[in-house]
């Protein structure tokens, strides 16, 4: 029996919320997922710029913390609507809302002063209250709980969408972190690899942020105009976490603003567009690393498909097929889906898999010590 879904998705671009209206039949294995409708309702100036203060361990404090989460609460719940309005489909035929909600921290690794933890927050209470429709959100925590990083987990729906018996698959989201997914021809859910593989959007946005004052370069005609500082990559792929084996997941901790401010000042003798340029080709290598040091040694990938804002940047997948030369590029377009709907998507399939009582994270990646299902449900 078919299900209808609102997956909820606000990533760690702080672009705004991406609400994908689905309608979903089966699950495990079986899912099959249409795609009915999608829409991104973008942040006010004044919702952004609190957002950003919230993850600003210097500017954060408890009660901006509970207060966002209770404004991002309402924010979802106008997206559920927004979405299904322009459907034109009533909210009570809806089966149930997966909401990802915002990160605004993630310690995967903790350490002597503070414990492993993550938090997104978008309370769901407010979207089920202000909705009437039961609302499965908190995914990340569980996977934390059983021993895993909480991140990556769209591998799931990556191996229960794109898996193949003729090609090795790699799923490369580029949001404001990049993450991969990596399929091998006949592979089962066992063999797949997955994990953050570093900056996706977030160095190049803030970049184009403080030096053109513009929220991004759109489809990468900045990156285009300028001049790639090699030396520049290749010190600050020197990084320590670019080495490290996976399972590994980043953020904007350390591939925020600081780290875009840093670049900036260390480096005023070049020009802006050399400087979108030089930190464009720095996402695209991270990328290209990660699959030369982590997963071509393990299997091959014929096809790299790209999903996230990246995949609008031209400038950035040109990049990155000069890196790949023996892997065919394409976009979620290409195969006629979205880019940007795609993690939306994700989450509203992971919601049908914890009403079905399906573990959904995949330990492997994660480093979780075994499958758990995953969220948390507060009834409509």
């Amino acid at each position: 029996m078919s299900k209808l879904a609102v997956g909820l998705m606000s990533g760690t671009s702080i672009d705004g919320i991406d609400a994908a209206l689905v309608r979903i039949n089966g699950a495990g294995l079986e899912t099959e997922v249409e795609l009915l409708h999608f829409i991104t309702m973008t942040f006010s100036k004044k919702d952004k710029e609190t957002i950003f203060q919230c993850m600003d361990p210097d500017r954060s404090n408890v009660s901006l913390v509970c207060q966002l989460n209770f404004r991002l609460g309402y924010l979802l719940a106008k997206a559920v609507k927004e979405v299904c309005k322009q459907a034109h489909l009533p909210l009570e035929k809806l089966d149930f809302i997966a909401s990802h909600g915002q990160t605004v921290y993630h310690l995967p690794h903790g350490g002597d002063i503070y414990e492993r933890s993550t938090l997104q927050i978008g309370e769901p209470a407010v979207i089920a209250y202000e909705t009437g429709v039961s609302v499965i959100a908190n995914f990340r925590s569980m996977d934390m709980a059983a021993g895993g990083e909480g991140a990556p987990l769209v591998p799931y729906t990556d191996y229960l969408l794109y898996r193949s018996d003729e090609k090795g698959v790699a799923l490369q989201n580029i949001g404001g972190i990049g993450n991969v997914t990596a399929i091998p021809k006949r592979g089962k859910l066992d063999d797949l690899l997955a994990f953050d593989t570093g900056p996706g959007n977030m160095v190049i946005d803030e970049v184009c942020q403080i030096i053109k004052g513009q929220p991004f370069d759109d489809g990468g005609k900045w990156a285009a105009l300028g001049q790639v500082q090699h030396s520049l990559v290749d010190t600050w792929m020197e990084m320590d976490f670019f080495t490290k084996q996976p399972p590994k997941s980043t953020g904007r901790e350390r591939f925020g603003r600081s780290f875009a401010e840093k670049i900036i000042q260390d480096h005023q003798q070049l020009e802006a567009n050399d400087v979108i340029a030089t930190v464009t080709y720095f996402t695209a290598k991270s990328i290209a690393d990660a699959y030369e040091r982590f997963i071509f040694p393990k299997f091959p990938i014929d096809e790299m498909i790209v999903g996230g804002g990246g995949s609008l940047n031209k400038t950035l997948l040109q990049f990155l097929q000069r890196l790949l030369p023996g892997v065919v590029i394409r976009t979620q377009e290409d195969l006629g889906f979205s880019s940007e709907a795609k993690e939306a998507i994700a989450f509203a399939i992971l919601g049908n898999e914890t009403i079905h009582h399906h573990p959904a994270n995949v330990p492997k990646a994660t480093g979780a010590s075994k499958p758990v299902v995953l969220g948390s449900i507060t009834w409509g």
